[in-house]
């Protein structure tokens, strides 16, 4: 029996647990590390980063940002990760990072010039998504660049299989990922069977919060910001990127 979780902090925890390389947080795979670094040359871009600033970057993933950060000069540059497990993978790598979810930024009142946060808010659960927005703003110091990336406009299916069995699950990864995935998770079944520990998936791929874009510029105006400009993400192109600021 393979029963299955969405919960993403959970996710976030197991990934760090078994990481071997620090762009294993990042979650893109290992083989799309030039995707990462442009991905955040362009919200580097898009904020204006520049020597002096104070970035906050809540879900730095991988932390490439905060190297880019730490090139450009800015004062500080202070990343946010879900997870303990998290944390020690970039802390052991030399970054400046802390534990903390979006609704509770453990962050000063007014201490960043510029927030990021990409492709965090998506799993965030809809009804934390006011309290989130108002975290942001709160930390963010006045006349703020704040980048709020990769917000579904439609709604999505979860891409991973509603199985019930291990015979489900193998038979649907050797049709559908091949037979390295296959091996992959018959190993993680075998694994399972050793230690006594419950056959769980956990998919991470499960997005929560979804909105048009009038909907979440309301939203952010509603917390305490003010739309700049917002365009379509490359990939996928069901995603918005929106740039704000705080206002003086």
């Amino acid at each position: 029996m393979i029963t299955r979780s969405d919960d993403y902090v959970e996710y976030c925890r197991e990934t760090a647990k078994h990481a071997n390389d620090p762009h294993d947080l990042a979650l893109r795979g290992r083989h799309l590390k030039q995707i990462t670094k442009l991905i955040h040359e362009r919200i580097v871009e898009a904020v204006e980063l520049h020597a002096g600033d104070e970035l906050v970057d809540i879900g730095c993933g991988d932390g490439t940002l905060l190297r880019m950060a730490e090139r450009a000069g800015t004062r500080t540059a202070v990343g946010l990760l879900a997870t303990e497990e998290e944390v020690a993978v970039l802390q052991r790598a030399g970054l400046n990072v802390k534990q903390g979810l979006t609704d509770r930024l453990p962050i000063e009142d007014q201490s960043a010039s510029v927030v990021v946060c990409n492709n965090v808010l998506l799993v965030v659960p809809r009804q934390k998504i006011p309290a989130s927005l108002r975290e942001i703003c709160r930390i963010a110091k006045p006349g703020a660049r704040v980048f709020l990336g990769e917000i579904p406009f439609v709604e999505t299916h979860d891409p991973t299989p509603q199985v019930t069995s291990r015979r489900e699950m193998l038979s649907f990864l050797y049709r559908e990922r091949g037979l390295r995935a296959w091996f992959g998770m018959l190993r993680r079944m075998a694994y399972w069977q050793l230690t006594g520990k419950p056959a769980v998936i956990r998919s991470g791929t499960e997005v929560s919060f979804y909105a048009e874009p009038e909907e979440f510029i309301a939203l952010a105006r509603s917390a305490g910001l003010e739309l700049v400009r917002y365009w379509q993400h490359d990939h996928p192109p069901t995603r918005n990127n929106y740039l704000l600021r705080k206002p003086n």
